[in-house]
């Protein structure tokens, strides 16, 4: 099937009943369609199934397979397994042009606080930062789009894809070839803190690269009342840890935004007992990868030298198989001015709202690094919980009246790209 799609001249079946409407009426006639009982409730059901049953990434089994099921009941071909459990369909004539819509189908390890109907039945996983919600749309999009295929001129690859939360299932979707001639991509974000009806983007860079780092330095474990026996680690670590914070305050241009973070620090289990070793875990944020790689060279010569220094060794591990170097992302300035048109019809005019970078990651950037791309956010507040809890809280909720609209900028943003 992605070889027919993606190489040979293979054309779909016309939709049977087409209904007649212009270039410049598709954006609203798709949001008047998303929010038709038929799309909506179903959107809504779909949702809600994902958000009672979430998986961790590269562990979207069942989540794919509900994918699939539902691409079955549309008429949607679809090629799987791609990157371990993602799904690609395809919708339109099976020639180029190709434009791609993404979705990233995984959750998070978190005990969900939210008491609803729908609560998480999975201990410790949590759909906490919308990721339902985006499959939701991203399949609505597919039932509009497929409804009126005989509007695209070319063919919409949908991406449904596992593991963005940290294992970089963009960079193995990439690396499996089924986007190789695709032009442009867009993704979705939902935001629990936009009101519904809005959206939030910008030209340039929006989120950070995002790296992480495991240090472990080991020295020699002793009684605490005779410390000069030993070879004290944690006293090391300390030091690591204040020296890390000085690369951002007296190391980094102050107009080139960056973090360090030291989010872990183990080590010992009894008042008098000097351990073995002790073990350091962090991440690292900036806005260009020359910045990024600049930070994990000084991490390396910090922790080795403050080990060094102390009479302790030190290991350290960078990015893994599992868990990559995520490039920062920027928006591509030629996609930014169709964007916010197309948005806008979606939407209404001032509804699309410039935002500042922010220093959060997302391996929609691997993407990006192949081909011209577009990320933006889309407003899901729920009102009725003031302050509402920001993505990777276990309180974190969304408003369910928001996935027209996001069904309604995939579509639209489609067909008016081909």
């Amino acid at each position: 099937i992605l070889f027919c799609f993606l190489f040979s001249p293979f054309v779909l079946a016309e939709s049977k009943n087409p209904v007649s409407v212009s270039s410049e009426g598709v954006p609203k006639f798709f949001l008047d369609a998303a929010k038709g009982a038929d799309v909506f409730d179903w959107m809504v059901g779909i949702r809600r199934r994902l958000h009672e049953n979430p998986e961790l990434g590269y562990q979207e089994f069942e989540t794919s397979k509900l994918i699939r099921q539902e691409l079955d009941e549309i008429g949607i071909p679809y090629e799987h397994p791609v990157a371990a459990t993602g799904v690609i369909g395809f919708v339109g004539s099976g020639e180029p042009p190709f434009v791609a819509l993404r979705a990233d189908m995984d959750a998070l390890p978190l005990q969900e606080s939210v008491e609803w109907k729908h609560k998480s039945k999975n201990p410790g996983v949590m759909h906490a930062c919308g990721h339902d919600s985006h499959v939701a749309m991203l399949l609505g999009a597919a039932k509009l789009l497929h409804r009126n295929r005989h509007l695209l001129k070319g063919t919409v690859v949908l991406v449904f894809q596992p593991a963005e939360e940290g294992g970089g299932g963009a960079k193995r979707m990439v690396e499996s070839g089924a986007l190789k001639n695709v032009e442009a991509i867009f993704g979705i974000h939902s935001s629990g803190v936009t009101p519904v009806g809005f959206v939030e983007t910008r030209a340039g860079p929006i989120l950070a690269g995002s790296g992480s780092f495991e240090a472990v330095i080991t020295g020699k474990g002793g009684h605490a009342a005779i410390p000069q026996q030993a070879i004290d680690p944690i006293l090391a670590g300390s030091n690591v840890v204040v020296s890390l914070q000085q690369i951002v305050s007296r190391e980094a241009d102050p107009l080139d935004s960056q973090v360090i973070t030291v989010s872990v620090f183990e080590g010992g289990a009894a008042f008098n007992v000097i351990p073995d070793s002790v073990t350091i875990k962090g991440t690292f944020r900036a806005f260009s990868m020359e910045s990024m790689l600049q930070i994990r060279r000084r991490i390396e010569q910090i922790v080795r030298g403050q080990a060094s220094v102390h009479r302790c060794n030190a290991s350290l591990v960078f990015e893994t198989e599992d868990k990559p170097l995520f490039p920062p992302l920027a928006n591509d300035g030629a996609l930014h001015e169709f964007f916010v048109g197309v948005a806008e019809e979606v939407v209404g005019a001032g509804r699309v709202r410039e935002m500042p970078p922010l220093m959060g990651a997302e391996d929609f950037s691997f993407y990006r690094e192949k081909m011209p791309g577009y990320f933006f956010f889309l407003g899901m507040k729920d009102e009725t919980v003031d302050p509402p809890a920001p993505a990777h809280s276990p309180f974190f909720r969304i408003n369910e009246s928001g996935l027209p609209f996001g069904a309604a900028l995939h579509a639209s943003l489609a067909v008016k790209y081909l």
